[in-house]
């Protein structure tokens, strides 16, 4: 069996990204630390990935992406600061979207500990990933990462959580998100909200 930390980063590929604190701690303690790590997300991952779905959830998060296509991504390449590092395999999409990962995790890890007094690793490595293999895997993967704040019991009721994109998906506001390629994989807005109702119960 494929383990599920060193699956391959593949170009134009749907991927569950999920990671949780260093023995299940927190890594989540305020608004302000929910707002900077999705500031982070769009800074360093939306540059070379679409991302679909996301949760942030006290002690572990999840990100449903779609990694870009090779010629998007070598464009990245020629107009940042990846190709100055060194190894086999630089511009592969496995190393530039795990290079951009390190580098979210890196500054929101020490941003954290500054702010919490605390020292060492806060999020696990490497991050997990499973690739999605079917339009039904994928819609119900959109549907178990929105599902996670009633799943962990942190909500009553998952559609009033603050920290993860189904809020988002169904407003107008301005998003990073891919909306209406989500909304699209749902027919449309009312489906996505019924297709939400449906437990979705994924072993991890």
């Amino acid at each position: 069996m494929t383990d599920i930390r060193t699956t391959p980063i593949e170009a134009d590929c749907f991927y569950h990204i999920y990671n949780r604190g260093i023995n299940g701690e927190n890594i989540f303690k305020s608004d302000r630390n929910y707002l900077f790590f999705l500031n982070k997300i769009s800074e360093f991952l939306v540059p070379v990935c679409d991302v679909y779905a996301y949760c942030l959830m006290p002690n572990h998060f999840h990100f449903l992406v779609k990694i870009k296509s090779n010629v998007e991504l070598e464009s990245l390449v020629k107009v940042s600061n990846l190709d100055k590092a060194s190894g086999r395999g630089l511009h592969s999409p496995q190393n530039i979207f795990s290079k951009q990962f390190s580098r979210i995790f890196n500054s929101y890890s020490q941003a954290f500990n500054k702010e919490n007094n605390r020292h060492g690793s806060l999020i696990e490595s490497p991050f997990k990933r499973k690739l999605i293999t079917s339009e039904g895997y994928l819609i119900n993967t959109i549907i178990y990462i929105h599902q996670n704040p009633q799943n962990h019991s942190v909500m009553d009721d998952f559609s009033l959580y603050n920290y993860s994109s189904y809020q988002s998906i169904l407003s107008k506001s301005k998003t990073l998100l891919k909306r209406n390629e989500v909304i699209e994989l749902f027919d449309n807005r009312e489906n996505f909200i019924m297709s939400h109702q449906k437990i979705i119960d994924f072993d991890f």
